[in-house]
C-alpha cells in the first residue's frame, strides 16, 4: 500500500509567490515553519517519522530562503506571518503549526492572527518572541554568514549534535544560497525580536515546546525565563544526544513526541477554545480564582472529581460538594499569585504564592488531572508549611458548615 504522505502536491496561494507542499489527507493539517538558514526540506525526515493517521502535512519556505530566494523584500516577522498565515486560510481547516528556531517567533504570530484555525503549536528550540538581543559584536557574526559557506558550516557543527556529513552539506548549501542582505535581516528578525514578546502571549491554546538536550544557543534556561511563562498551557521535553536541530538529528525520537502531543490535546479539541473553555491547561482554574464564584469551578470540573488536599482529612467528591469547597477556599485568600505552570500529558501543575488570616505567607502547588472531555476530574492541592494548613482546614470546617461534613477536615482541638 502507498503511503499517503508520499504523493505530494503543490499549490500556490492566489496573486503572490508563495507555494506550498500538500502530503496526505485528513481534517486537520501540519503545517511546517522552518527556522534561520534552513528551507522547507529540512522537515522531511519528520514527517517521514510521523505515523499520526488522519492528517495533511504543508510545507513552505519563507520569502528569501529555500526556492524563494529571489522573492522582494520586506524580509520580517510580519511579511513572513502574513504568508504562513495566508497558507493557513487557503487550507481552510485546522491547523497545528510546527516550527523551528526562528520560525516560532512566526508560529506565535500566525497562531495569534487565526485563532480560530489553529488548535495548536509544536515549538522547537523556540527563540525567545521578545527577541535574543544578543552583544552587538555576536549579532554582527551572524549577519555576516551571507554566502560564507565555511561559516556557516562552523555554526551548524558548533550547535548540532548528530548531523551527519550529508545532511550538514545540505544545509550549507542551503543556507549559502540565501543573498547576504536577506541574512542580515534574518538575524534582526531573531534577535530583536517583536514587543508582543514582552507580554504574555494572546494565544490559549496548548502549546508543546521542544529543544535538543545540548541545544548551546536556546537552553533549559532560556526557555524557563522567556518563553514557558508566556503561555498557558504548555508541556515540554528535550531530546537526548541532539543540538539546535532535533528535527533532523533525531527525527523519530521528536515524531514519538509530537504524536503523543496530538493525542493527548488534539484529538479530543474542537478546531477553536475560547481562553476560559474547561481544562485548557490551568486557565479555567485560575479564572476561577480570579472571580471566586462558584459558577466558574463548575465550569471547569467533570461531574465525578475528586479533590485532595493536605487541609483535607478525607478527599471530598463531586461537583456540587468540590465547587462548594473551591469556592469557600478561594475567599479565604486575601492575595493569591500563579507564579509558574508546567503540564504533562493530562496533568497541569500550577505552583502559588498567597496570603490569608492578615498576611500570613502560604505556598503551595496544585496538580489538575483531565478527563478525555477535557474537564478536570483530579485536583491534588498541596499547602505549606504545616501550621497555615492546619488552621485553613479549621476555617474551611467552619465556612462549610452544613455544607460539606466536618470529618473532612481538621478541628481546633
Amino acid at each position: 500500500m502507498t503511503d499517503a504522505r508520499a504523493l505530494i502536491r503543490t499549490e500556490r496561494v492566489a496573486d503572490s509567490d508563495v507555494r506550498y507542499r500538500r502530503r496526505g489527507s485528513g481534517d486537520v493539517a501540519l503545517v511546517f515553519v522552518h527556522g534561520f538558514l534552513d528551507d522547507q526540506y529540512v522537515w522531511d525526515g519528520l514527517i517521514d517519522a510521523l505515523t499520526a493517521p488522519g492528517f495533511e502535512y504543508v510545507q513552505l519556505d519563507l520569502a528569501g530562503s529555500g526556492d524563494r530566494t529571489s522573492s522582494g523584500g520586506p524580509f520580517d516577522l510580519t511579511r513572513f506571518a502574513h504568508d504562513v498565515g495566508a497558507v493557513v486560510e487557503a487550507l481552510d481547516k485546522p491547523v497545528v503549526l510546527v516550527a523551528q528556531s526562528m520560525g516560532t517567533l512566526v508560529a506565535e504570530l500566525v497562531a495569534v492572527d487565526h485563532a480560530d484555525r489553529v488548535q495548536g503549536l509544536v515549538l522547537l528550540s523556540p527563540v525567545p518572541l521578545a527577541g535574543v538581543h544578543l552583544p552587538e559584536e555576536t549579532a554582527e557574526q551572524f549577519r555576516s554568514l551571507g554566502g560564507n559557506a565555511e561559516a556557516q558550516r562552523a555554526v551548524r557543527r558548533q550547535l548540532s549534535v548528530s548531523l551527519s556529513e550529508a545532511e550538514l552539506d545540505r544545509l550549507v548549501v542551503v543556507g549559502e544560497r540565501i543573498p547576504a542582505p536577506v541574512v542580515r535581516d534574518l538575524v534582526k528578525c531573531w534577535n530583536e525580536g517583536d514587543p508582543k514578546g514582552n507580554s504574555p502571549s494572546p494565544y490559549r491554546g496548548p502549546v508543546l515546546i521542544g529543544r535538543g538536550a545540548e541545544d548551546g544557543f536556546v537552553t533549559d534556561e532560556v526557555i524557563t525565563a522567556h518563553v514557558l511563562p508566556r503561555f498557558e498551557w504548555t508541556e515540554t521535553f528535550a531530546v537526548d544526544n541532539a543540538g539546535h536541530w532535533a528535527h533532523i538529528e533525531a527525527p523519530a525520537t521528536l515524531a514519538a513526541h509530537v504524536k503523543t502531543f496530538i493525542e493527548a490535546y488534539l484529538t479530543t479539541l474542537p478546531p477553536h477554545q475560547p481562553e476560559t473553555a474547561p481544562g485548557q491547561g490551568g486557565s479555567g482554574w485560575r479564572n476561577a480564582f480570579a472571580s471566586k464564584t462558584a459558577d466558574d469551578f463548575a465550569a471547569a470540573f467533570a461531574a465525578d472529581i475528586v479533590l485532595e488536599a493536605s487541609v483535607l482529612a478525607i478527599p471530598v467528591e463531586g461537583r456540587e460538594k468540590v465547587k462548594a469547597t473551591m469556592t469557600q477556599a478561594s475567599k479565604i485568600y486575601e492575595s493569591l499569585e500563579f507564579v509558574r505552570e508546567a503540564a504533562q500529558g493530562a496533568r497541569t501543575y500550577l505552583e502559588w504564592e498567597a496570603t490569608a488570616f492578615g498576611g500570613m505567607q502560604i505556598y503551595g502547588v496544585t496538580v489538575l488531572t483531565k478527563g478525555t472531555d477535557g474537564r478536570i476530574n483530579h485536583v491534588a492541592i498541596h499547602h505549606r508549611p504545616l501550621g497555615a494548613a492546619l488552621r485553613f482546614s479549621v476555617e474551611m470546617r467552619e465556612r462549610l458548615a452544613g455544607t460539606v461534613d466536618s470529618s473532612h477536615f481538621h478541628t481546633a482541638d
